[in-house]
């Protein structure tokens, strides 16, 4: 069993710590938060866009906490960190952990700053450790069936694909914090849209055209989008549209719709038990799969990659920067 290191216990320092727990090949060594006293106390604490499975205060006995990275990676001797700290922590902590020896579970967006991103890539090839960023959507198993369709041809080639994203401003944890550090979350574009950026780059490649609309809030100058890529030797005509300007209390729903030669098909969070496939003739239903086997499909992968020792594919690092140029694309500028 490969010994493991949480970083951040927030919504998804809880949901990585859950699926640890859970995994044959991993064993949880310690938990780093600057908090450490309040752990227990977030176990009950209502946080993230939805549930992704709950833990009791039994499971954390024995469990080494610790305030600071740098001490804890003093005093345990592990094989990896999961860093889930809000994104402008993101290099420091992956960093000092890629230093110290240690494979990187690094939760999206890899980092706002490129060339960080690309010195974090660096560092991990030149120790042969293993970097993968937690770009979720691509374990999902309604998203699976998508990308499956795509490259399959079942229902002929794609000409549309809408995919959408939404959820009210957060309201939890350190949030409110962001919203007086304006811009340093990324906003709507880097944090949540980004989900529907990666998944569309890594499954059709980079668009041939793109044009978009971007509306401020109360995170960043850019928490509303809409885009519009054009692949033109395909004919694939991509929608992507996502945003964090509601009330806090605004239910996430994420979803997609595509229109292929030969059926049209749709999914949504807010029916998430089925996918919904339309021709002129019939409507019918499939499953869907449950939403949170992405997050433990992912921790499944980083562990299997660090047991085999080989570098991920499914989900590489530099795959995962390139979304974040795109992001840029939008923006029309480029982060130095």
């Amino acid at each position: 069993m490969k010994k493991v290191i949480v970083v951040g216990f927030g919504f998804m320092g809880l949901s990585h710590t859950i699926n640890i727990l859970n995994n044959k090949r991993l064993q949880l060594a310690a938990i780093v938060d600057k908090d450490p006293s309040n752990i227990l106390n977030k176990l009950t604490e209502q946080t993230g866009n939805f549930s992704t499975g709950s833990l009791g205060a039994e499971s954390l006995s024995g469990i080494s906490l610790y305030s600071s990275l740098d001490e804890c990676l003093r005093a345990e001797i592990a094989d990896a960190c999961f860093i889930c700290v809000h994104t402008d922590l993101h290099y420091e902590m992956a960093k000092k952990a890629l230093l110290t020896g240690k494979h990187v579970f690094l939760e999206k967006p890899i980092c706002l700053d490129l060339r960080q991103g690309e010195e974090l890539i660096a560092l991990a090839n030149d120790r042969n450790l293993i970097l993968l960023i937690g770009q979720v959507v691509r374990f999902m198993p309604a998203y699976r069936k998508l990308q499956h369709w795509i490259s399959s041809g079942e229902f002929g080639l794609l000409k549309f694909l809408a995919l959408s994203r939404f959820a009210g401003i957060p309201s939890w944890g350190e949030w409110k914090e962001k919203q007086s550090n304006f811009g340093s979350s990324g906003g709507a574009l880097f944090d949540l849209a980004v989900h529907d950026i990666d998944f569309a780059q890594f499954v059709l490649g980079a668009a041939d055209l793109n044009r978009s609309e971007i509306l401020p809030g109360k995170l960043s100058d850019h928490d509303y989008i809409s885009a519009y890529w054009k692949y033109n030797e395909k004919d694939i005509v991509v929608k992507i549209e996502g945003g964090l300007i509601f009330h806090s209390t605004f239910p996430f729903h994420a979803g997609f719709s595509a229109q292929f030669e030969e059926a049209s098909i749709l999914y949504s969070t807010f029916q998430p038990d089925n996918i919904n496939i339309a021709t002129n003739q019939e409507l019918k239903h499939i499953l869907a799969g449950d939403a949170n086997d992405g997050f433990s499909g992912e921790v499944e992968y980083f562990a299997s990659c660090m047991e085999d020792e080989v570098k991920p594919l499914l989900c590489t690092p530099e795959s995962a920067l390139q979304t974040i140029r795109i992001c840029y694309d939008h923006l029309k500028i480029y982060k130095p």
